[in-house]
């Protein structure tokens, strides 16, 4: 059960409290749930404090240095992106307690295409900032956390993932229960979301700490894999009544490889052995380089129809990529005794001798002949 639903409290909460989990990252890590105009915040507490994202709300402050924390123990802010809701605390922390700049200030860390006016005025009160681009290891506190690129919502979007509990700050990028706006006016758009979300996929992830909303345990790799569904249907402008398998194809078209083997699998969820599915998939995973999967893929196909031309010659074509050419040569010639005619598996045989160095055979194919002139 996701106990996260359960909380309905005020004021900064322990995260293992929350999940009902143990664990030094768990405990170390609070939350304060923000409102309307005001973001969560969360802070990682070490011999400093590190903040992730700085909400809008002064009032979050007061209550964080009633718990017995300084002002001057604010060494790092990490900002998921520079909305206001999420980054004007960084001016009131300046503003209010002016310990902060006497004692050296604070590392503002950020992604590098944030806006220049935020990163200005930071280091105008004397503040470090360090710009980043995704890929780089943050140490925050005592933990070791990896700052994933993650555009859409808007340009500047980070999310930052602990491996070692598969938990992530999501910021706006991904949310519980609705998918975050594009905002075009900072530098937001609908394919760089994908993107962003794509990375996230990559990932090793159950625990989910939004920048709005409740954190939720267990369940952050299926929060983020609807918004990534949300996202394919709005880019193919179809409902949740269209077959996964017509997405696929529509996605596969436009190049969006990756999206068209998700929807693959998910069509394969209710059919395991559907040859279209199955097909398009292998396809898609050569074309992305991805050779030693698809071979497995094509092999399944030819299992159920042996003469397959799909998968003679892509299971050829995966060969091809795997430098085995002599052993694709096999399936082109296979395809080719079922149609000598078909122009694709002549090009890929003459392909496959000319890279074996049979030049000479592969010059006396027509197709490839004309392909390669």
């Amino acid at each position: 059960m996701d106990k996260t639903n359960e909380t309905n409290k005020n004021g900064w909460q322990c995260i293992g409290e929350i999940f009902n989990q143990k664990g030094d990252f768990f405990e170390k890590t609070l939350f304060l749930q923000g409102y309307d105009f005001s973001s969560n915040i969360y802070v990682i507490v070490g011999n400093y404090l590190s903040l992730i994202d700085a909400g809008n709300d002064y009032t979050a402050f007061i209550e964080l240095f009633n718990l017995g924390f300084k002002p001057t123990d604010i060494k790092k802010i990490v900002l998921t992106h520079t909305h206001l809701d999420h980054s004007i605390g960084i001016i009131e922390l300046l503003r209010a307690y002016p310990t902060i700049i006497q004692k050296g200030g604070f590392e503002l860390i950020l992604h590098k295409t944030a806006p220049t006016n935020l990163k200005k005025i930071v280091k105008e009160y004397g503040c470090k900032v360090t710009e980043v681009v995704g890929g780089e290891i943050l140490k925050l506190g005592d933990f070791e956390c990896e700052v994933i690129y993650t555009p859409g919502h808007t340009q500047d979007g980070i999310c930052i993932y602990h491996a070692q509990t598969k938990t992530v700050f999501t910021g706006d990028t991904v949310l519980p229960d609705v998918i975050s706006m594009i905002d075009k006016n900072a530098g937001g758009d609908l394919f760089s979301y994908l993107y962003g979300i794509r990375s996230l996929l990559k990932k090793d992830i159950e625990n989910l700490l939004p920048g709005h909303d409740l954190p939720k345990a267990f369940y952050g790799k299926e929060i983020i894999e609807k918004t990534y569904e949300a996202l394919i249907r709005e880019i193919t402008n179809s409902d949740s009544k269209t077959p996964w398998i017509k997405l696929a194809f529509q996605l596969a078209e436009r190049g969006f490889l990756e999206e068209a083997i998700f929807c693959c699998n998910k069509e394969l969820i209710t059919n395991p052995k559907d040859l279209k599915s199955l097909q398009l998939k292998a396809l898609c995973l050569t074309d992305l380089g991805q050779y030693t999967e698809a071979v497995k893929l094509f092999d399944e196909i030819l299992q159920q129809q042996s003469n397959n031309l799909y998968a003679l010659i892509g299971k050829g074509k995966a060969l091809l990529g795997q430098k085995k050419y002599n052993k694709s040569l096999e399936y082109f010639n296979k395809a080719l005794k079922i149609n000598s005619h078909i122009e694709e598996a002549q090009i890929y045989k003459g392909i496959a001798l000319y890279l074996s160095g049979r030049q000479e055979e592969a010059m006396k194919i027509e197709a490839f002949k004309k392909k390669l002139l």
